[in-house]
């Protein structure tokens, strides 16, 4: 998009960028530390035991392909677990297959964050692909009303990361909760670095909080100041 190439983008959305990427390096390395660390169960077994503990007899389990590709869909009550992590028995995936399965208690207990997370995924799809557009569309020919579209049409997608980072934060909690109270995570140590796993990951939605309302940020800046020019 044009604005790449504006200085002031960078202004607004350096540091955010910044924060990612200290976010993604941090969940890699508390991850690959983590992976070295032996646990008792694979992700796949501590998630088969961890679910029929918690009464989840309907989550199923699946693979999926890829690196810390792992999610809950709530849709299909499916859990997904990547092969590092169903197939290694480490400490970091106890962390991730916990997690997942904190979503699904958040899906059977009907958490308020959850629902609306998932109603906000078609107005997040669309506006994310359609308020650029139309604001860049409205930036050129001089348009406030396209230009403040843009602007409402992205926001959906900082509210989607707004309602994300409690979510995730809970599933989180819910994770130490279970690992805990099952006596799979035996040692010190290894609590620690389960919750170390998680709060690195939990970085990444902060991260990613911050990067939408920047972006979000610079797009009224400009619309604002459009506005002033016309005054």
């Amino acid at each position: 998009m044009l604005f790449w190439w504006d200085p002031l983008y960078f202004l607004f959305a350096m540091p955010a960028l910044l924060l990612g990427l200290y976010a993604q390096a941090k969940v890699q390395a508390a991850y690959n530390r983590w992976l070295r660390a032996p646990a008792r169960l694979t992700g796949l077994e501590a998630a088969q035991r961890l679910l029929q503990a918690a009464g989840l007899y309907e989550v199923r389990i699946e693979g999926t392909p890829g690196h810390l590709t792992d999610h809950y869909d709530p849709s299909s009550k499916v859990l997904r677990l990547s092969p590092s992590v169903a197939g290694v028995p480490s400490v970091a995936s106890l962390a991730v297959a916990a997690h997942e399965i904190g979503h699904a208690l958040q899906d059977a207990e009907g958490y308020w964050g959850l629902r609306a997370r998932a109603a906000l995924v078609p107005a997040v799809n669309f506006g994310s692909w359609l308020g650029p557009i139309l604001f860049l569309i409205g930036f050129l020919m001089q348009s406030p009303t396209l230009v403040w579209a843009g602007v409402l049409f992205f926001s959906a997608a900082a509210l989607f990361a707004l309602v994300t980072l409690p979510v995730e934060l809970d599933a989180s909690r819910r994770a130490l909760a279970l690992l805990e109270s099952s006596g799979l995570l035996w040692t010190p140590e290894e609590r620690a670095g389960a919750r170390e796993v998680l709060r690195a990951a939990a970085l990444t939605y902060v991260a990613a909080l911050a990067q939408a309302l920047s972006t979000l940020a610079y797009y009224a800046f400009l619309a604002m100041g459009m506005r002033r020019s016309e005054e």
